[in-house]
């Protein structure tokens, strides 16, 4: 079984919420972005739903910075 803090495509540290016993109430950063099915189905079916991907190999980058508040200054 593949390491769950780690992406199942490059071996990065993932950032998954329910991974981590400190954040595992607040869910995971994959809740609130859209992974296109293709990128999942692009994974060899024995890593598929075993850990989250990174935001870099999800191809999500853009939206979690959308919803990412605005920095304090």
């Amino acid at each position: 079984m593949p390491d769950p803090r780690l992406c199942p495509a490059c071996g990065a540290p993932n950032q998954c919420g329910l991974a981590d016993p400190r954040s595992a109430a607040q869910g995971c950063w994959c809740f609130s972005v859209s992974i296109d099915p293709a990128i999942i189905q692009a994974l060899p079916a024995h890593l598929r739903d075993q850990a989250c991907l990174c935001p870099r190999c999800a191809q999500v980058d853009a939206q979690l910075k959308a919803d990412s508040p605005p920095p304090i200054r």
